[in-house]
């Protein structure tokens, strides 16, 4: 048993999560933010857009085809590309269990 699968099975059992970017996420799951991995231009739209480390997101619509994802963001709705929510990397906001 690889290190990682040990890893993964202890942060289960805590019941907690490790980071996953936005695009990895399903349909209506709630996540909180916690780094954006991008350069100056994309963290500071996406921080106008109220995506910074600490807010919570859900996840409601994934487009097909690779499109863009919708999430709702402090009650607003927004749509990105795939590209910049790729970019995006979050956790659980409550107890995850796989």
């Amino acid at each position: 048993m690889s290190k990682e699968t040990i890893n993964n099975k202890e942060n289960q059992k805590l019941g907690t999560s490790l980071p996953k970017c936005l695009t990895e996420c399903e349909k209506g799951e709630e996540v909180v933010v916690l780094r954006v991995n991008a350069g100056h231009k994309a963290k500071t739209r996406l921080a106008n857009l109220g995506v910074v480390p600490g807010v919570k997101i859900t996840k409601t619509k994934n487009a097909p085809f690779k499109g863009p994802l919708e999430i709702i963001v402090k009650g607003s709705s927004l749509v990105i590309g795939r590209g910049l929510a790729s970019k995006i990397f979050v956790e659980c906001n409550e107890v995850c269990l796989y």
